[in-house]
């Protein structure tokens, strides 16, 4: 915690602008932080060049959250419709389909990982260009062979948004980050709302998937020319006048700010005149760290994840065929209604703000009533006697979702400490992977009782995942010790 006297953080734009973050863990407690420089900004009757170039830099994250959905949502609805179209069987599609996740399970971790390790801005340009050449490919899929090929590359790379939000935990306190986060939620949301449509319109040209991928291929091209033009070394220089190093996983003390400037000027430099381990040791450190930590004091928040993910694809998994069995609703109309639901969630970034506030930011109680609220809804949509209810229950469920993966990202980086952001957005993207991979397993058995089965499975899920986080309120009371945040 801040000594004693402290005034508090300055408003987002002049805590960024000054300087990137404090933390306890990374600062002498008995130095006194050093007023003048928070307080230029204010003191000059408005936010200084820092806070402007901050601001800027947010935005920029922001615009690539939003194009790097946008450039993926064109494409991944016609997947299935080209698959068809190059002759394969309903089998081998779905084989193929599978892969994806598979790769996804695998590599969330070790990519997260990687982004630690190696920095925030190579890792970002190199899953851009790699994602870019995987939708290229796509892009000249002629057979099977070339189709599969192509998600190769997008498997493994495309956590583009997972390092984003890593990022993000980097630049802002942990106050403010649930905000931030859910600002970037909300413009990649408009990203996935706008993209179908799009991609829909292009497919009707002659040889518009073609089309379609080769426009995704360039959204990414321009995503790593956004990341390779950020302002970096002046966030760096910011950063390291607080004692924390962007985008690697140790977090320096406030009494070196001299050797941390020269251990950001020369990459893979140790700040304490160790010799530089390379980077797959670094990576294998962390996730021996990982293992201990998860294992100890963050086994409930993935297991509340894996729940609530759960609860929400299986809600998803039969909505057009359970709508059209039970109330007669064309797959058109149900369209729209996901469409609805879509943008519901993006302009949920807009309240979040005031939530946050109401509950004075204490993301245990919005994840536990977001969770109890998705519980209801799901309940209420399993039971809805008509379509009325329907698009209530999906109204209630596009603001419970979304504010519930804020405040689940949220708390464990709190519980987990962000200094290894990356590995553990990466951990909780390996989880959902798991839950793609079992829910349609799940929903196909449960399909065969009644065409309300899965949401209500999903139902029986949140309220598992209630359940655990009531019993697990003291664990979340205090900050973790663990070893990744005593690094």
């Amino acid at each position: 915690m801040a000594a004693q006297g402290v005034p508090p953080p300055a408003p987002l734009g002049m805590e960024l602008g000054v300087g990137l973050r404090r933390r306890g863990s990374g600062r002498d407690p008995a130095t006194p932080e050093p007023r003048q420089e928070r307080r230029t900004g204010a003191e000059a009757g408005g936010p200084g060049p820092g806070a402007v170039r901050a601001r800027r830099f947010l935005l920029c994250l922001y615009l690539v959250g939003f194009l790097d959905l946008f450039g993926v949502s064109m494409v991944v609805p016609l997947l299935s419709l080209h698959v068809k179209s190059l002759g394969a069987s309903p089998t081998v599609a779905g084989i193929i389909g599978s892969s994806y996740g598979i790769l996804q399970l695998f590599s969330s971790t070790l990519v997260g990982c990687w982004s630690d390790v190696v920095g925030r801005q190579s890792s970002l340009l190199a899953c851009m260009l790699l994602s870019a050449l995987g939708y290229l490919i796509l892009g000249a899929s002629t057979n099977m062979f070339l189709f599969a090929l192509a998600r190769v590359p997008v498997g493994i790379f495309k956590h583009t948004l997972s390092i984003s939000r890593a990022l993000l935990s980097d630049l802002v306190t942990e106050k403010e980050r649930p905000l931030v986060i859910g600002q970037f939620n909300m413009a990649s949301s408009l990203g996935f709302t706008l993209g179908p449509m799009v991609g829909g319109y292009l497919t009707e040209l002659e040889g518009g998937f073609y089309i379609t991928a080769f426009i995704c291929f360039s959204v990414f091209i321009l995503n790593a020319g956004l990341v390779w033009l950020f302002p970096w070394s002046e966030v760096q220089s910011n950063t390291t006048k607080n004692g924390l190093r962007l985008g690697k996983s140790e977090v320096l003390s406030g009494k070196t700010a001299d050797k941390a400037q020269d251990a950001a000027a020369t990459p893979g430099a140790s700040p304490r005149g160790k010799a530089p381990r390379p980077p797959w040791s670094e990576v294998l450190s962390v996730l021996r760290d990982m293992k201990t930590l998860i294992c100890s004091e963050l086994w409930d928040i993935f297991l509340v994840r894996l729940l609530m993910a759960m609860a929400v694809m299986l809600y998803y998994s039969n909505f057009v065929l359970a709508l059209e069995k039970r109330f007669g609703v064309r797959p058109k109309t149900t369209g729209y209604l996901i469409s609805y639901s879509s943008a519901l969630g993006a302009l949920s970034g807009f309240v979040l703000g005031p939530i946050l506030r109401l509950y004075k930011h204490n993301s245990h109680a919005i994840l536990l009533h977001s969770s109890l609220l998705t519980f209801l809804v799901l309940l209420l949509y399993s039971t809805a006697p008509t379509m009325g209810v329907v698009g209530l229950s999906s109204t209630l469920l596009s603001f419970s979702t979304a504010l519930g993966r804020v405040s689940i990202t949220d708390l464990q980086l709190r519980v987990g400490g962000a200094q290894a952001s990356g590995s553990l957005i990466g951990v909780g993207q390996s989880v959902t992977a798991v839950g793609r991979i079992l829910t349609p397993l799940l929903s196909g058995v449960v399909q065969e009782v009644s065409p309300c089965g899965p949401p209500s499975l999903g139902a029986a899920l949140a309220l598992m995942a209630v359940l655990v986080i009531s019993l697990n309120r003291p664990h979340y009371s205090g900050v973790s010790s663990g070893p990744l945040k005593s690094k």
